[in-house]
Formats: C-alpha cells, sequence, structure tokens
C-alpha cells in the first residue's frame, strides 16, 4: 500500500512539473496582509535571465476584492540589472468601467487582472535583474489589495 501511494504522488509530481509551461521565467504572486498595500512594503523580485538573445513579456499580476474603491490603479515598477540603479517606470491600470462594472476576471469576492508592463522586451545582458512593485495611489496603505505579483514569459 505504501509503495502504491508514493508511487502515486511521484506520477502526480512528475505531470504537474510536465505541465508547467517551459516558456515562463516567474508566475509568482506575493499576498498583501490584512490587504492593506502600504508604499514602504513593495513587492520584491529576481529574475535571472539566461538568454538575452529571447524577447520577453512582461506582466503584472493583481488580484483585488469586490471592496477596492477605485476604478484605477497607479504603481510604480522598479527595473534593475544586478548592480545598477533602478529605473522607475509609472503606469496606470484600469480596474473598472465607469459604471462600476469589474473589467478582472471574478470569482466571488476577488478580482484578477494581468496587465501588460512590456511585450517584447529585451533584456540587455545575462544575469540577474531586480524588480520592485510600489502601490502609488494617494490612499496609504491602499486597502483591498489582495496580491501583487509579476510574470515574465518568453515572447512567441
Amino acid at each position: 500500500m505504501t509503495r502504491v501511494l508514493s508511487f502515486s504522488l511521484l506520477l502526480i509530481c512528475f505531470l504537474w512539473v510536465g505541465c508547467a509551461d517551459p516558456n515562463t521565467l516567474i508566475d509568482d504572486n506575493k499576498e498583501i496582509p490584512n490587504h492593506n498595500w502600504s508604499y514602504v512594503s513593495r513587492i520584491k523580485y529576481d529574475v535571472k535571465i539566461d538568454d538575452p538573445a529571447n524577447t520577453y513579456n512582461v506582466f503584472l499580476n493583481l488580484r483585488v476584492t469586490a471592496d477596492y474603491k477605485y476604478s484605477n490603479i497607479f504603481v510604480i515598477v522598479y527595473w534593475s540589472e544586478h548592480g545598477q540603479k533602478p529605473i522607475p517606470i509609472r503606469y496606470e491600470f484600469k480596474l473598472a468601467n465607469p459604471d462600476g462594472e469589474w473589467l478582472g476576471a471574478g470569482s466571488g469576492n476577488l478580482y484578477t487582472y494581468r496587465f501588460t508592463l512590456e511585450k517584447g522586451h529585451k533584456f540587455p545582458n545575462k544575469g540577474s535583474y531586480h524588480f520592485e512593485i510600489e502601490q502609488n495611489m494617494r490612499d496609504n496603505p491602499l486597502h483591498e489589495v489582495n496580491d501583487v505579483g509579476i510574470r515574465i514569459e518568453k515572447a512567441k
């Protein structure tokens, strides 16, 4: 019985790993404690680029609750190559129509978004790149943000 259980778990692991998209470098979200995102709580990622000859698509992942009180969000994304000064880029993303209809994919009380930061981006060098995501709204902390993350994939 133990061998059957062990084999079953091993098979599930192989199937799960085998289903992962080989073109995705990272697709990760970090939970915002108590759904209150403050300016100083930047979401941080280090991503290793092995092939700078490729082009990449870079996305912001976001989930807010239905109680989020704005129809948009401003964020600043800091990009830097290892050891270099970060370059801040400010983005605004629309979350809802003027009538209050959410534009994200809804599931219960949560709305999920994936916003394009860069399409066909070429990283200049092989190595580690650092990303930090900061909320840039007037409210501090910004309420009802469930989680924030990043996705980087090879462009197809």
